[in-house]
C-alpha cells in the first residue's frame, strides 16, 4: 500500500491499482498532514493550525477529534491514527516506503551525498528513480488546507534541488545519446517555470553544450544576462558567468573549474542521525528565512541551533552555503581576517572581504554562518558590507548573542517540548543499548535536563554503563550533573564534547560584571523579577540584559529565569561568602511577611498569584538565613502554604530547621507553627510546642496559630487572640460550635445563638473581603439551614477560586450527603465524582466523606 502526495492524493494497491484517497476534503487534507510526517506523532496544536489556520473554529480540537474518527473509518487494512497526549500518528509499514513524498526525501539526500560523495553515477539512479515518483505539483488537490502551501513550497523546492544535482550527476558521469537528450528536455521544462535559477540555467547550459549545441548554450546565457538586468538589476553570477567563459573557450564547464579565483566549496555537514521534535521552530525559521535576509537563531549551549540552521537549509531551494566560525580564534584585526577567511573558504574564493564582494554580487545564495557569539563584533561588520553590498545575498547566523545589526530578525530557540525531548532520549538510547524503548523515569530526566538536546543526547550516550534511574538521581548534586554528562563525541569540537565545557564556552565570553552578576543569579530558585535581581544581587539592569542577550538568562513574562544546567554551573562560580545568599533570605522574608496581612484580605488573590510565581524562591530562602529567621519565615508563609495546600511540599525542609533551632519562648508560637508545617501531630516537638503556647500571655501574632493547632493537634484552653476584625470574625465561628465540640446534637436555643454568631462572623469576614474566612462561615450556616445547597455551593465556589483542594474535596463530601438525604443520587454521585478527581489531581492520599467544623479555642473548620 502506497500514499502518494506528489500529485493528487490517491492510494496505490500491491498490485498498483491506483485509486483517489477516500474522505471529504477536511479528512482528505488530515490524511495529507499526517502523511508528511507518517510514523512520527504530530501535536494537535499543529494539526489544528495545519487543518484551520489562523482562526480556527470554536471547539476545534473536538472538530480534529471528530475528522480523526471519519478519517479511520476510511484508511485501508494495516494502517491506523493512533492517539497519545502528545497527539495523532499515522502508524503504517514503513513510511520512507509507503509514502511517496518520504521516499522521494529520502532517495533525493542519498542522490545528493552519493554526488559530493564523488559517485555520480549511483546518483544519477538515485535521484532519477526520486523524480519519478513525480505526478504533477505536490498535493495539489488539497491545496485549500492552510498547511498546503508552505508544504508544497517546500517539496517543490526539494525537487529543484533534486532535478539539479541529477543534473550534476548525468554530465559528470558522461551521459550522452537519449540519456542527455532526456537531460536537455528535462532542463528545459524546469527553466519555463524558473527562468532566473541561475544554477538551473548553468546545468542547461552546459547540458546544450555537452549536446553540441554551443549556440544554443550561449543564447541561454544572453537571455538569462537580459533577464537579470532587466528584472533584478543585476549580472549573472560568478558561477554562470564561469560556464559561459568554459564554453566560449571550449573548454571544461563543470564544478571546481570554473576560473583562476575559484576553489572548492563545501557542501553542507550531511548529519548523522534523524532529526527529532522542533518542527513548529523549522517552520517558524523557513519563514524568516524566506521573507528577511539577516536571520539569527540565538539560543545557549547546547540548544540544537546548528542542526536547526542545517535542516532548514537543507530543505530550501537554491544555493545554500556553510560558513563554520567555531575555529576562529577571535579578537581584533585578527579575528576579522579569519572570520572573512571562513567565508571564502566556503564560497570557495581566494581573497579577503573585497573578493567576498564580487563572488556574492548578484548571486542568490543563502549562507548559513555558525558559532557567532565569540567574534560577534566582527562578524557582524562583515554581515553588513556584505549584505549592503549584495542585495541577493541573504544570512542565517547561529549564535548565544544576537548580532545587532538593524533589520535582524530573532528566533530564540529553548528547550525542547517534554515530548520531543522523551523522543530523543529514546531513539539515542536505543543506539547505544538496543532494545530500549523508554522508562518511566526518561520525562524525569528530560526535565532535569532542561530539555536541551546536547544535554540529553549526552545523557542517552551514558546508558552504555549506566541506568536510567541511576542518571536520573545523579541530577540532583550540581558536581554529578556534569560529571554523569563528561563523555561525549569525540569529533565534536571541543567546547560541545561535554556539558560543561558548552557551558564553560558561555561563561569564558562574559564580562567579568557580568560572571559576577550570573554567579549571584544562581541563588534564585524558578526565576526572578527584574526587582529582585536588583535588590539581592546588587546589579543594574544593563548587565541583566546583556545576561539575556548572552543567553545565560531567559526573559518571560516579565521575570528573569536561568535553565538548571546553567545555574547550577553558575552556582560552582558563587564564593560562600557572598552577600546575595543572605540577601536572597532577606528579600524573601520581607515579601511573605508583606503577603502575610494581605492573604487575610480582599487582595487575597492577587498575593496568592504572587506567591505561587516565588513558591520555589520562598522554598530555598528556607535553608538560608539564621534558623530564627528562617522561623519567622515559617510563620509567614504558614497560611500560603494552608490556603494552597501546600503542606507535603514543604514538610520536609521545615522538618530539617526543627533539628536546626533551638525553640525559646520568644519565638515559641514560630515554632509552633514550624511543627504543624512538618506535618507532626505528637512527640517531643509537639509538647514543647504546646507548652509554649499554654503559657502564653500576649496575643497570638498569627491569627491562624489557634485555629491551625486546635485542628491539627487539639485545643489550648485560654489562648489569647488579637483584637483585628480577622481575629474577632474567628473567634465568632469558634464560639459558633463550642455545643458541638464534643459531638452533641445543639438544642433550639444554642443552634440560634450558633445561627446568630456565624451570621456576625460572615459579615466580618466579607467586609474583609476573606474568601477562605467567608466560605468558612458560610459552611458552617449550612450545617444549620433547612436550605443549605445555596450556602454550600457559594462556599464551594469561594473555596475553588483560592485552589483549597482539600476544603473543596471536604465541602464535595458535605453536599453529597445533603443531596442524597434530599433523595437525588445522581447528584450526590456527581459530587463524589468531582470529590475523588480534585483529590486526583491535587495528589491527596484520600477524601474523608466529611469533616466537621470544629473549633473549640475560637478557630473553626
Amino acid at each position: 500500500m502506497i500514499f502518494r502526495l506528489l500529485g493528487p492524493l490517491v492510494v496505490s494497491d500491491s498490485a498498483g491499482a491506483t485509486a483517489p484517497a477516500a474522505g471529504g476534503p477536511k479528512v482528505r487534507a488530515l490524511l495529507a498532514r499526517l502523511l508528511l510526517d507518517a510514523g512520527r506523532t504530530v501535536p494537535v496544536d499543529r494539526l489544528v493550525d495545519g487543518l484551520y489556520g489562523d482562526e480556527p473554529p470554536a471547539g476545534a480540537q473536538g472538530a480534529l477529534q471528530a475528522q480523526v474518527s471519519r478519517l479511520r473509518r476510511v484508511l485501508p487494512p494495516g494502517v491506523a491514527v493512533e492517539h497519545s497526549p502528545a497527539g495523532y500518528r499515522l502508524a503504517l509499514g514503513t513510511p520512507a516506503e509507503d509514502v511517496d513524498a518520504l521516499r522521494f526525501e529520502a532517495l533525493a539526500g542519498a542522490g545528493a551525498r552519493a554526488l559530493a560523495a564523488g559517485d555520480p553515477v549511483h546518483a544519477a539512479d538515485l535521484l532519477r528513480e526520486a523524480l519519478g515518483l513525480w505526478r504533477g505539483p505536490a498535493l495539489s488537490d488539497v491545496r485549500d488546507a492552510p498547511f498546503a502551501a508552505g508544504q508544497a513550497a517546500r517539496l517543490e523546492g526539494l525537487r529543484l534541488d533534486a532535478l539539479e544535482a541529477w543534473g550534476a550527476a548525468e554530465l559528470a558521469s558522461g551521459a550522452s545519446g537519449e540519456d542527455l537528450s532526456s537531460l536537455v528536455r528535462e532542463l528545459a521544462a524546469a527553466v519555463r517555470e524558473h527562468p532566473l535559477r541561475e544554477r538551473l540555467r548553468g546545468l542547461q547550459m552546459r547540458a546544450l553544450g555537452a549536446a553540441g549545441r554551443q549556440a544554443e548554450a550561449l543564447a541561454v546565457y544572453e537571455e538569462v544576462r537580459t533577464a537579470l538586468a532587466e528584472e533584478l538589476g543585476a549580472d549573472p553570477s560568478p558561477e554562470l558567468s564561469a560556464v559561459h567563459l568554459g564554453l566560449l573557450r571550449g573548454g571544461e564547464t563543470g564544478p571546481g573549474r570554473t576560473g583562476p579565483e575559484r576553489v572548492a566549496a563545501p557542501v553542507l555537514p550531511a548529519p548523522l542521525t534523524d532529526f527529532v521534535g522542533r518542527e513548529r521552530e523549522r517552520e517558524r525559521l523557513a519563514s524568516l528565512v524566506a521573507a528577511a535576509r539577516l536571520v539569527t537563531l540565538v539560543g545557549p549551549g547546547g540548544a540544537g541551533k546548528t542542526r536547526l540552521a542545517l535542516e532548514v537549509g537543507a530543505a530550501l531551494p537554491g544555493e545554500v552555503r556553510f560558513v563554520d566560525l567555531g575555529a576562529v580564534a577571535g579578537g581584533g584585526r585578527t579575528g576579522a581576517g579569519e572570520v572573512a577567511e571562513a567565508f571564502a573558504a566556503a564560497l570557495g574564493v581566494r581573497g579577503g572581504a573585497e573578493r567576498l564582494e564580487t563572488a556574492l554580487a548578484g548571486r542568490s545564495v543563502l549562507l548559513i554562518v555558525d558559532n557567532c557569539e565569540h567574534v560577534v563584533d566582527e562578524t557582524a561588520v562583515l554581515v553588513r558590507r556584505l549584505l549592503a553590498a549584495c542585495p541577493r545575498l541573504r544570512v542565517l547566523t547561529t549564535s548565544r548573542e544576537a548580532l545587532g545589526i538593524t533589520g535582524e530578525s530573532l528566533l530564540p530557540l529553548g528547550a525542547l517540548s517534554p515530548e520531543a525531548a522523551e523522543e530523543l532520549f529514546v531513539r539515542r538510547a536505543a543506539a547505544v543499548r538496543p532494545g530500549f524503548t523508554g522508562h518511566a523515569r526518561v520525562a524525569e530526566l528530560c526535565a532535569g535536563l532542561d530539555g536541551l538536546p546536547l544535554a540529553v543526547e549526552l545523557a542517552a550516550a551514558r546508558l552504555r554503563s549506566l541506568s536510567v534511574d541511576e542518571l536520573a538521581d545523579g541530577l540532583g548534586e550540581r558536581l554529578e550533573r556534569f560529571e554523569l554528562l563528561s563523555r561525549g563525541d569525540r569529533t565534536a569540537p571541543e567546547r560541545h564534547r561535554t556539558l560543561r565545557a558548552v557551558v564553560e564556552w558561555s561563561w569564558s565570553l562574559l564580562a567579568p560584571g557580568e560572571r559576577e552578576l550570573a554567579a549571584r543569579f544562581s541563588v534564585f530558585r524558578g526565576g526572578a523579577t527584574a526587582e529582585a535581581v536588583t535588590r539581592v544581587c546588587g546589579a543594574g539592569a544593563g548587565t541583566l540584559a546583556s545576561l539575556v542577550e548572552k543567553s545565560l538568562v531567559e526573559a518571560r513574562d516579565g521575570r528573569y529565569g536561568m535553565l538548571e544546567t546553567i545555574r547550577a554551573y553558575a552556582a560552582g562560580q558563587l564564593p560562600e561568602e557572598d552577600p546575595a545568599t543572605a540577601a536572597h533570605h532577606a528579600y524573601y522574608r520581607e515579601l511573605a511577611e508583606a503577603a502575610d496581612p494581605e492573604l487575610r484580605g480582599a487582595a487575597q488573590l492577587e498575593w496568592l498569584v504572587r506567591l505561587d510565581a516565588e513558591d520555589a524562591n520562598l522554598r530555598a530562602a528556607l535553608r538560608r538565613g539564621t534558623p530564627e529567621d528562617a522561623l519567622r519565615l515559617v510563620a509567614a508563609l504558614t497560611p500560603y502554604w494552608w490556603l494552597r495546600g501546600l503542606r507535603g511540599r514543604v514538610a520536609a525542609p521545615v522538618a530539617e530547621l526543627l533539628e536546626r533551632v533551638v525553640p525559646t519562648a520568644e519565638l515559641g508560637e514560630e515554632y509552633a507553627l514550624c511543627v504543624l508545617a512538618a506535618g507532626l501531630r505528637e512527640g517531643e516537638h509537639v509538647e514543647r510546642a504546646q507548652q509554649f503556647l499554654a503559657s502564653r500571655t500576649i496575643p497570638l501574632r498569627q491569627p491562624y496559630t489557634a485555629f491551625l493547632w486546635s485542628t491539627s493537634v487539639g485545643p489550648v484552653e485560654g489562648l489569647p487572640m488579637g483584637d483585628d476584625p480577622w481575629s474577632r470574625s474567628l473567634v465568632l465561628v469558634g464560639r459558633a460550635f463550642l455545643p458541638t465540640a464534643t459531638g452533641s446534637v445543639p438544642g433550639d436555643d444554642a443552634r440560634a445563638t450558633a445561627e446568630a454568631l456565624l451570621t456576625e462572623a460572615l459579615a466580618g469576614f466579607r467586609a474583609l473581603g476573606d474568601r477562605w474566612g467567608t466560605a468558612t462561615a458560610l459552611e458552617g450556616l449550612a450545617a444549620l439551614s433547612p436550605e443549605p445547597l445555596p450556602l454550600l455551593a457559594e462556599a464551594l465556589a469561594l473555596f475553588a477560586s483560592l485552589g483549597v483542594a482539600e476544603d473543596v474535596v471536604d465541602l464535595l463530601h458535605r453536599r453529597a450527603a445533603v443531596h442524597e438525604a434530599a433523595g437525588d443520587p445522581d447528584a450526590a454521585a456527581a459530587d463524589r465524582t468531582r470529590a475523588a478527581d480534585t483529590a486526583r489531581r491535587a495528589g491527596l492520599k484520600g477524601a474523608p466523606e466529611t469533616t466537621g467544623a470544629t473549633a473549640e479555642t475560637g478557630a473553626a473548620r
